[in-house]
């Protein structure tokens, strides 16, 4: 039998705020000491209050509007009652019934199509505890840090609408490319900061009913979440297909083992016993603070995407590359708004175009190679584009220019300083390169009678030895013409 896989996918990102979502302890935990962030209100005393953080509300906001959610405007928190121990009080302050953002949408390129994913939810929480388990002595036990604990959280909940562990990923890809372009979480999935469990089941083909639905959890990059969807909707059919009943549970993805085991039985929202949290009172959302989140929301990357190849001709590769980040976007930007050192009025696309290979390729190169990020680096935009005056001005050749950018990224001096330290500025002068020339053409016999021959190529092998020669200095036109004559 032929069968669709049906996903949905819970994500929680942490948001990028100084201080936790119900008391004024400080976020940075990751570096401190265990159990040194902590307060009365997080620890879960009794007796303590609540007061919600009003910045993280802005940013789960934020992101709602960035996920074309409606804001309601009334909403409330709740408590989630459960009794795992990362949790000291014995529930997590969560939103329910009312949540603050409802109804969104977001699209998605899977093998160049789209796809429309619908976004339940956008809720606020509280992050828990975090656990680590040893064994000593012939015994096993659990420390609790509640350092992460009370951290403000997000919670988005997507329709099930996605169909393969591939639109998954995108989306997911997506969801983190807008937080980071927004500010407001590092959406990094090994530290935690952005976490996803995903909503697996099959159906028949052509079934409108949903099959039993598996959560899997335990997935910390977009490699593990395709690879555990991929296993579990294979698990899926192959118990359909053997006539096997699938339960409604909870699995842990086990990335050394590339397979999810069984963890417990699925919980329901009745398991939870959600009630409104006595001491907050309720969310009133000003219509006007939301029209001024609305009105302060950058660029989205894809507004941007479309903007690049049509004010600047970009090709879609090159217009995903340079806005995969908000920085490296801005980078380009900066360097498109320097004008040229001539004075005079460069065509935009052909700037547009050099500037994209210098940062497509070159600073992509480098990035990689060190593993930087962009707003990390040494190189200003305005120092690439002086970079690509000097190229254009034939003050140093295309191939001295990459060793000079080199430099311009390990130092962070001017093209002009790192081009005298380095010797690399370019050869122009007849009366410089003709004796290079001449020798070169002595010393290649071969090249010369294969030109002489009609082999076209031997000419740009001789120019490709003169450059050698000059360390990439020499004038690669005027090489060329020098050639000529000398051939002739």
């Amino acid at each position: 039998m032929n069968y669709e896989t049906v996903i949905g996918l819970e994500v929680h990102a942490q948001l990028l705020t100084k201080s936790k979502m119900f008391c004024s302890c400080s976020t940075a935990y990751q570096e401190a000491a265990p159990n040194t962030h902590v307060c009365p209100v997080c620890l879960g005393m009794p007796g303590v209050l609540p007061v919600i953080n009003r910045r993280a509300v802005e940013y789960a906001m934020m992101f709602g509007l960035a996920l074309n959610c409606s804001i309601n405007p009334h909403s409330k928190m709740d408590r989630k009652n459960y009794p795992y121990p990362d949790l000291m009080k014995g529930y997590q302050i969560s939103q329910y019934d009312e949540p603050l953002c409802i109804n969104g949408w977001l699209d998605v390129e899977v093998d160049g199509q789209p796809k429309h994913i619908g976004v339940t939810r956008v809720h606020m929480e509280e992050d828990t505890a975090k656990l680590s388990h040893h064994a000593a002595d012939g015994e096993t036990f659990s420390l609790v840090d509640v350092n992460r604990g009370g951290v403000p959280l997000m919670e988005i909940v997507s329709e099930p609408d996605m169909r393969s562990a591939e639109e998954a990923r995108q989306y997911l890809m997506k969801l983190r490319r807008i937080l980071r372009y927004l500010g407001i979480s590092s959406g990094d999935m090994e530290e935690g900061a952005f976490r996803c469990d995903a909503n697996v089941s099959v159906r028949p083909e052509g079934a409108s009913q949903f099959g039993v639905k598996v959560e899997v959890k335990n997935m910390n990059s977009f490699r593990s979440v395709f690879r555990a969807i991929q296993f579990e909707e294979a698990r899926q059919r192959t118990m359909l297909d053997t006539g096997q009943r699938i339960a409604q549970e909870t699995r842990g993805w086990v990335d050394t083992k590339n397979e999810t085991v069984s963890q417990r039985s699925k919980e329901s929202a009745n398991d939870y016993r959600y009630f409104p949290e006595p001491d907050i009172p309720t969310l009133e959302v000003n219509p006007e603070w939301v029209a001024q989140l609305r009105d302060n929301l950058p660029e989205l990357p894809d507004a941007k995407y479309q903007r690049f190849q049509l004010e600047f001709g970009l090709s879609p590769y090159e217009a995903a590359v340079l806005t995969d980040t908000r920085a490296m976007a801005e980078f380009f930007e900066g360097a498109m708004s320097v004008p040229p050192s001539n004075g005079q009025a460069s065509d935009l696309w052909a700037r547009a175009k050099s500037v994209s290979n210098w940062c497509t390729g070159e600073l992509l190169r480098l990035l990689n190679a060190n593993n930087h990020d962009v707003e990390d680096i040494k190189v200003s935009p305005s120092q690439l584009a002086e970079l690509i005056d000097l190229v254009e001005a034939g003050k140093v050749s295309q191939t001295a220019a990459k060793t000079v950018f080199e430099a311009m990224y390990a130092t962070g001096k001017s093209p002009a300083a790192a081009v005298q330290e380095l010797g690399l500025a370019q050869i122009s002068g007849s009366d410089e390169l003709a004796g290079i020339v001449a020798r070169i053409v002595s010393e290649t016999p071969q090249a010369v009678a294969d030109y002489r021959a009609g082999k076209q190529q031997a000419l740009g092998a001789l120019v490709g030895k003169v450059m050698k020669e000059t360390r990439g200095r020499a004038n690669p036109a005027v090489v060329t013409e020098l050639l000529k004559e000398q051939l002739a």
